[in-house]
């Protein structure tokens, strides 16, 4: 599970910024919330399942995701995917000339086996100028390893990273180098970071790759039907017919990023078919017709799809879900229906959390949410993001949190200027 991620220095993010999932001291005015919402784990830890990250356009919300994406990727990826001369990706804060010339840094602090896990570097545009690996084997947390530039402080737990110090470029992580060579706790430390599963609700290409896969290998196949019939879609069944790549097979319709990606790396197509009933003039079912996916059904539909392979995998198997945007082109209620999976023990019985940025301000109520569960994001006057909790207010537990947000008594709204003189008259008089 995520304790916390920490960020600086990285695209809108200026100064520390501290994501975290520990559970405030707090107790909700209908106190369901604090059994269901809350994983008490050993020692006193006390974890939040969901989260909803909310803020205007450019406000930062979309960067945490991009921070923590890049920290994936790069602990995943900088050992073997990239050269000796190779930038490593990083964007710092741009608009500061003296901040922008720093590291930019990340640190994530994650249970794994049941223990408490902190790993972070610090990197420019060319080289990782630092990096720390400590854990809690008991009740004291102790260092793994710690990297200053070339050197490398290797502690008596961490004995596999031994001898890969020279094996380690400017622009590569050492943790990955270790995994690369079959460290086991460094391979341990790269499954928990391949399993954080980090989506956006505007491109779901990978995703519906996945949910794909997913109904090819028989995994999740009843699980994902009885997740889109449930959602009132009038989908009865769904079924993959799979054809050559060619371009003039493709359908139409078919979004252009996911064109893009199976004509340069497929060498099959999957046509995904829904059967929906088919009525008479009576109004009886008389049978059954196929639609396609992506010629006859609505983005929405379409988006839920995708989805659902990701959001299945992650209920079962207790992992970490990030979603930017998770509302976009969904309905309300079916918004809230995919958050409640999270929030009961029936449909989460592994502690999976899901973290998503919105705009549904729906959602905000103290019947679904915590107060500690209410992040918002908001840029001050230098262009640099903060986060911040709704449980850093002195809010009563009847206040209405989205009629108060609307109100701006929390802040991270936009301000909009005067817009009625925006379009002339038709003869240019104002």
């Amino acid at each position: 599970m995520l304790i916390e991620f920490t960020v600086r220095n990285f695209r809108s993010f200026r100064e520390d910024s501290t994501f975290s999932m520990v559970a405030a001291n707090l107790a909700s005015r209908d106190k369901t919330l604090d059994v269901e919402n809350v994983a008490a784990l050993a020692e006193g830890l006390r974890l939040l399942k969901t989260a909803a990250i909310y803020g205007p356009n450019a406000g930062g919300k979309s960067n945490l995701a991009k921070a923590i994406l890049f920290m994936r990727q790069f602990v995943l990826n900088s050992s073997k995917e990239t050269q000796a001369d190779e930038p490593t990706g990083v964007e710092p804060f741009l608009l500061d000339d003296e901040r922008s010339r720093e590291p930019s840094h990340f640190e994530m602090v994650f249970l794994l086996d049941g223990k408490r896990y902190r790993y972070g570097f610090e990197a420019t545009g060319e080289r990782v100028t630092s990096e720390w690996l400590f854990f809690v084997p008991s009740k004291r947390e102790a260092r793994l390893f710690i990297r200053e530039g070339k050197d490398v402080e290797i502690g008596e737990r961490f004995r596999e990273g031994r001898g890969l110090e020279l094996r380690t470029r400017e622009n590569a992580l050492f943790l990955s180098v270790v995994a690369q060579f079959n460290g086991p706790i460094a391979q341990r430390v790269l499954s928990w970071f391949r399993s954080f599963n980090l989506i956006t609700g505007l491109d779901d290409t990978g995703c519906r790759l996945y949910t794909l896969d997913c109904l090819q290998q028989g995994r999740f196949d009843a699980e994902i039907l009885q997740l889109v019939k449930r959602l009132d879609l009038g989908i009865d069944d769904i079924s993959v017919e799979t054809t050559d790549v060619r371009e003039e097979l493709l359908p139409a319709k078919l979004p252009e990023p996911l064109r893009k990606l199976i004509l340069e790396t497929g060498d099959m197509f999957h046509h995904v078919k829904t059967r929906h009933p088919k009525v008479g003039a009576d109004g009886r079912v008389v049978g059954t017709t196929l639609l396609d996916l992506d010629v006859h059904e609505s983005e929405g539909t379409k988006k839920l799809f995708a989805f659902a392979g990701p959001l299945l995998d992650t209920l079962q198997h207790g992992k970490v879900l990030f979603v930017d945007e998770l509302d976009a082109r969904l309905h309300p209620l079916v918004t809230l229906a995919l958050i409640r999976l999270f929030c009961t023990s029936e449909t989460n019985p592994s502690n999976a959390q899901l973290i998503f940025t919105t705009h549904d301000t729906n959602l905000l109520s103290n019947t679904l949410f915590r107060r500690d569960q209410v992040w918002f994001a908001e840029k001050d006057r230098t262009g640099g993001t903060h986060l911040y909790s709704l449980a850093e207010y002195r809010v009563r537990n009847d206040a209405s949190y989205e009629r108060d947000y609307i109100q701006g008594r929390y802040g991270a709204i936009p301000f909009l200027g005067d817009l009625s003189r925006l379009v002339g008259a038709p003869d240019g008089s104002e």
